[in-house]
């Protein structure tokens, strides 16, 4: 096999302290170095940090740009420099994560990088956005189609999305699902014993359902309770929301950095709940399943795609309610769920993953892609629908200070205050 250089351009970067797409590139770029290829990874500079960024990270060459420190600006600002650099020092082949970064993709074609873009999930049905910020995602995913030479789905919900909205065919190349099986001993450090609470894992945006999942609980005669893991660095008043609805049996613990807490916290939970909706196939779930966790999922079709039939699903709060009272009263049928869970996480394998990525940059850089792409006009499909229930109105009151539980461990310095990814 020839060896190849590999540009991976639109994330933070690696080492992997953010989200999926920068785990993605760690445990891709890694394994592409040790089959013998060259990987550029481009990153972002840290705003305050003190040392030198390190030039290489488990053999892939890193480039470390400034991005704009605003919200809205910061991806696409960072990878116009990306490829600025990119064009100025080739690699054979470029792969590029975020469809948001679609306006850039003509630079790369015009200097003849042959470039696949890793679309991600609906970003433009993210609450998060306003209607500017939504046109603009639903733009760039018709960039994208027209002017990549290759599509990358993390799932097939997303292949499909594309297939039915822009008559473009999409490479399905998802994450992979660590297995791991940690001990039990930091859960006392929270007051907590195996199998005894229910567990969230999310950051706190209304796409995600931490309201619908902590409404449904409060409805439940549950008597363990649910701990509930996240940041919301841009929405208070769902914050706000999401603890008025909460009873003295709803626990918050904020960010955890710590991993190995957290995948304690994964592996010995009653049921895990997830109620992400919107963004392919989510890491979060995958280091559950991984942990062998009894999955409550948000009934659609990226998580079903993942947890199949180890899974309980839930669309309403009353759906929570019934499924969490069944795990109480199941715990034979619940552990038997787990071990589904990570007999289904073997499906999700980061060797395999970086051998269809190797795979893809061969057909790149051969050219052997068509050379006519869809025209990125959109037609009318389910994702149009919208998403969820209405919010009810609710009086908002302060959290009680009873059930936010503070971590014995110290907060991290700014240069290393990153949490997992779907905390994110």
């Amino acid at each position: 096999m020839n060896r190849m250089s590999i540009a991976m351009v639109g994330t933070r970067g690696v080492p992997a302290r953010y989200g999926g797409f920068e785990t993605a590139v760690e445990e891709i770029g890694r394994r592409l170095v040790d089959d013998g290829h060259r990987v550029v990874v481009y990153c972002r500079t840290t705003p305050g940090a003190t040392e030198l960024p390190p030039a290489e990270h488990l053999g892939m060459e890193l480039v470390h740009l400034p991005a704009a420190r605003k919200r809205s600006l910061e991806t696409l600002s960072h990878t116009a420099l990306s490829v600025r650099h990119l064009v100025t020092h080739r690699t054979d082949a470029a792969f590029v994560f975020n469809a948001a970064n679609s306006p850039l993709l003509p630079v790369l074609r015009a200097a003849r990088i042959p470039v696949a873009t890793h679309v991600d999930g609906l970003e433009w049905k993210r609450a998060k956005w306003g209607g500017a910020g939504r046109r603009y995602y639903r733009v760039a995913e018709a960039l994208a189609v027209r002017w990549s030479d290759a599509l990358i789905a993390d799932a097939q919900g997303i292949a499909d999305y594309y297939e039915d909205a822009f008559a473009a065919p999409a490479t399905l190349l998802t994450y992979g699902a660590p297995i791991i099986r940690p001990g039990s001993d930091r859960l006392a450090e929270l007051g907590l014993q195996p199998r005894g609470f229910h567990l969230v894992v999310a950051r706190f945006e209304p796409e995600n359902h931490v309201d619908l999942i902590v409404e449904g609980y409060v409805r439940s005669a549950a008597t363990k309770p649910l701990v509930v893991v996240g940041s919301a660095p841009y929405a208070d008043e769902y914050t706000r929301r999401v603890h008025a609805l909460a009873d003295d049996r709803v626990r918050f613990l904020g960010g955890v950095w710590d991993q190995e807490l957290l995948d304690q916290l994964y592996a010995h939970s009653a049921t895990y709940l997830h109620g992400h909706s919107v963004g392919g196939t989510n890491p979060s779930l995958l280091r559950a399943i991984g942990a062998g966790a009894a999955v409550t999922a948000f009934d659609c079709s990226f998580n079903r795609e993942v947890v199949a039939d180890a899974g309980r699903y839930f669309s309403t709060p009353d759906d929570v309610a019934r499924e969490i009272a069944g795990v109480e009263a199941d715990p034979v049928g619940t552990a038997r769920a787990g071990r589904r869970s990570r007999e289904l996480a073997l499906r999700y394998d980061w060797d395999a993953v970086a051998a269809g990525y190797e795979e893809l940059a061969e057909m790149l850089v051969a050219r052997r892609f068509p050379r006519r792409r869809p025209s990125g006009r959109r037609m009318p499909t389910d994702a149009d629908l919208p998403l969820g229930r209405p919010v009810e109105p609710i009086r908002v009151v302060a959290p009680r200070p009873d059930n936010v539980l503070h971590l014995p461990s110290p907060s991290p310095s700014p240069e290393t205050r990153h949490l997992p990814a779907a905390q994110q």
